[in-house]
């Protein structure tokens, strides 16, 4: 069986301040065909291995894990902020 997974840093979303939980990189396998029962509305599948995601400290380490255990995998990564750290007072240097 061959199995693809996606690994990506998780972006806060926007009911977060803070980026606490966007300091990991998860590896999440991907979703492939489900069964669904049409009488009770519930849907199956065959394959368990969609329901894991694993958690890494580093981007180095899930893509070792992955090619360790002959996962082929998607790499996503997203563009960082700039932060511009400056003083309060500066917001009215233009108001002159």
């Amino acid at each position: 069986m061959n199995q693809r997974a996606k690994i990506y840093q998780p972006v806060k979303t926007a009911m977060q301040s803070g980026k606490s939980r966007t300091k990991f990189w998860i590896l999440e396998f991907n979703k492939s065909n489900s069964n669904k029962d049409f009488v009770m509305g519930w849907t199956s599948s065959s394959n368990t291995d969609e329901q894991i995601k694993l958690k890494f400290e580093t981007q180095e380490q899930a893509i070792a894990y992955a090619k360790e255990n002959n996962i082929q995998f998607d790499l996503t990564t997203h563009k960082k902020n700039k932060l511009i750290i400056k003083a309060y007072a500066d917001n009215f240097l233009n108001n002159v």
